[in-house]
């Protein structure tokens, strides 16, 4: 069966992220959650100053781990994992799709800061050639983060480089 990396939001692997994992599980997939806070002193603190702190080389082994995890798992097929996210998780699956050559799709809800590094290194939007995989955003035209102009700027990247991908953007949506 199909694998997918279900990548957390800035409130972590809280309910949330469970609720979507299950749903994902009860579709038919094996859905995996990788804690990407994990190596945070303060969990007390607030979420997105927690988000504040993590850092691209640290997103991407983590859930490179999670990636080999699902292909040594019996029941899944290793090629057939994609990965999914929403707002800071939907920027760690544009990262990740950068990152991991051999997933099979990449959906992005509403992910920001993909312009943006974290750490040292470059930002996602600078790994947009090294993507293989279809990629799917969806979008608030509301939102401010990713912004409108953000979206039509990655959406010109992927078109540029000839990827498979669809955006959609919808009125009236802020983010989330």
């Amino acid at each position: 069966m199909p694998g997918v990396i279900v990548a957390q939001h800035a409130g972590g692997v809280d309910e949330f992220i469970q609720t979507m994992s299950d749903r994902i599980a009860a579709a038919g997939y094996v859905a995996i959650a990788p804690e990407l806070y994990h190596r945070d002193p303060n969990p007390e603190d607030n979420p997105l100053v927690r988000m504040g702190r993590l850092r691209d080389a640290n997103i991407v082994t983590d859930v490179n781990a999670a990636f080999k995890h699902a292909k040594g798992l019996e029941e899944v097929a290793e090629e057939r994992i994609g990965i999914v996210g929403f707002c800071m998780g939907g920027r760690v699956a544009y990262l990740m799709a950068t990152h991991i050559p051999a997933l099979r799709a990449a959906v992005v809800f509403y992910g920001g800061n993909i312009m943006v590094p974290w750490g040292e290194g470059p930002a996602p939007f600078d790994g947009t050639e090294e993507i293989k995989c279809p990629v799917l955003g969806l979008f608030g035209e509301e939102d401010t983060n990713p912004s409108p102009a953000d979206v039509a700027k990655i959406d010109a990247e992927l078109t540029r480089l000839d990827r498979t991908h669809e955006f959609r953007s919808y009125s009236g949506a802020g983010h989330a």
